[in-house]
């Protein structure tokens, strides 16, 4: 098989993993009734400790850190428990389908906050993908309808927001590019400061989908809510990040991102099949707006080049 061949392999294999990720989110917060908020909490916990693992064993030196980045990582960890936070949410809202798209419209809020604090170019491509975003993100979401916003609220808003907040957790993987911090390193520590903000959000019971309380921290699961929470934690995050990271070491990095597009695709296959879920006509228009602007994004010729670590490149949703 050949490198290119490869690449595209392990990209297809690690993209269809994590695009389980929302129908995993989904499962649990509608059958297991499974605060969204604890959820969140519980996945970063599995997430970090597996990792905080493999490099102790594999590549210690990973673990450590500058203290003068301990800001930033805390301020990442912020924004990550609140996507997280706000993701977990919109799928249990508005379905894993829905709340996949909402977030890859962050292709058009990246554009536009990278012109704010990176200074970066604002070609055709970029307005074009901006205004795409925007209008798919609206179709998707049924904003559009007056009524949508008194019948759910709660959904429109965390789903919007959603792909505002992808954009900032792209947006910090590129300023951890130019810290020169290694991917995982980031992505360890992040998800740590992450836990604990989730941990604090938790216990206050006014805020939606929360444990509400210290000792309801431990969810009351079966056997086999656990397995699906472990799972939802070790495979579409940490081995979904993996494989599409090990990809780029074979395909060039536009490949590896218009890939990536595929992802709100295989999840409203996988929620058809495993939640019963189904787009209207007016959405799916809308999704395929929503991927048009992330495909479009892709042929800006950046005016400046700064060395990302792969995964950030359109890292998974959520």
């Amino acid at each position: 098989m050949s490198r290119l061949a490869k690449g595209y392999v392990i990209a297809l294999i690690g993209i269809t993993v994590w695009s389980t990720t929302a129908v995993f989110i989904g499962y649990l917060v509608s059958d297991y009734k499974m605060p969204a908020l604890l959820l969140a909490f519980w996945r970063n916990l599995l997430v970090c400790t597996a990792l905080f693992l493999a490099l102790f064993f594999i590549r210690r030196s990973l673990l450590r850190i500058d203290r003068s980045q301990i800001v930033f990582y805390a301020v990442y960890g912020l924004e990550l428990a609140i996507f997280n936070s706000a993701w977990a949410l919109s799928v249990k809202s508005n379905g894993a389908s829905v709340a996949t798209v909402l977030a890859y419209s962050s292709a058009g809020y990246t554009a536009l906050l990278a012109l704010w604090l990176f200074r970066e170019s604002l070609g055709i491509h970029k307005l074009l993908a901006i205004m795409l975003s925007i209008t798919g993100c609206v179709l998707v979401s049924n904003a559009y309808r007056p009524e949508m916003w008194q019948l759910n609220t709660l959904g429109l808003s965390t789903g919007l927001l959603s792909g505002v907040l992808f954009a900032g957790y792209t947006l910090f993987g590129k300023e951890a590019a130019r810290r020169n911090i290694n991917s995982w390193t980031s992505m360890l520590y992040s998800f740590a400061f992450g836990s604990l903000f989730l941990l604090a959000f938790n216990l206050f019971p006014s805020l939606s989908g929360t444990a509400g309380s210290l000792p309801a921290l431990l969810p009351t699961l079966p056997t086999n809510g656990w397995i699906v929470l472990i799972v939802l934690s070790l495979g579409p995050t940490l081995m979904g990040f993996g494989l599409y990271n090990t990809s780029m070491n074979y395909l060039p990095a536009s490949i590896a991102n218009l890939l990536a597009t595929l992802e709100p695709a295989m999840t409203a296959i996988e929620a058809y099949i495993f939640l019963n879920e189904r787009l209207t006509p007016m959405q799916l228009i809308g999704s395929a707006v929503v991927l048009l602007a992330v495909i479009i994004v892709q042929f800006e010729r950046p005016q400046r080049t700064v060395p990302i670590p792969s995964p950030n490149a359109y890292p998974p949703a959520g």
